[in-house]
């Protein structure tokens, strides 16, 4: 018997550069978490949606650290010593490399710890919208493999 389980199939640089691990590992809890939420009621699913409106995505997580260490760095380059100039110095090049590439050294660390990209939070969300019912479904009530595919078309 062939395996049916869905996968998520989406274009992303940060995808693109993640471990097929970290990827498979990402792609397996959206999955777990439609199962979950299949056949739940409507305020369930809306509960988890609103809590994925907040979610923060690797951008948002990328952008607070980098500049985060390159204010902290900065500060303490101006009033303790000038070699905290090296903090910004080196964080800041990670940053424009990220926005050239799609991939720096912190993206390995963030999406080992699980930090979603915007289309994957969005992926989950339009599947929970499918599960709940928000848009007309020729098959019926779908379960989370048939949402999942619908979201992913």
């Amino acid at each position: 018997m062939e395996n049916t389980q869905p996968t998520v199939d989406l274009t992303d640089p940060v995808r693109s550069v993640t471990s097929d691990s970290a990827q498979a590992d990402l792609d397996r809890e959206i999955i777990e978490r439609l199962q979950r939420y299949a056949g739940k009621p409507a305020s369930e699913v809306s509960a988890r949606i609103r809590h994925l409106e907040r979610e923060w995505d690797i951008e948002r997580v990328l952008e607070l650290n980098a500049s985060s260490l390159a204010l902290v760095g900065t500060v303490l380059g101006v009033t303790v010593n000038k070699k905290w100039l090296l903090l910004p110095g080196t964080v800041l090049p990670f940053l424009f490399q990220h926005a050239v590439r799609g991939w720096c050294p912190p993206v390995v660390l963030f999406r080992r710890l699980g930090v979603r990209t915007q289309k994957e939070i969005q992926l989950e969300k339009y599947a929970l919208k499918v599960l709940r019912g928000d848009f007309d479904s020729p098959t019926g009530t779908p379960d989370a493999e048939g949402a999942l595919r619908r979201a992913t078309r």
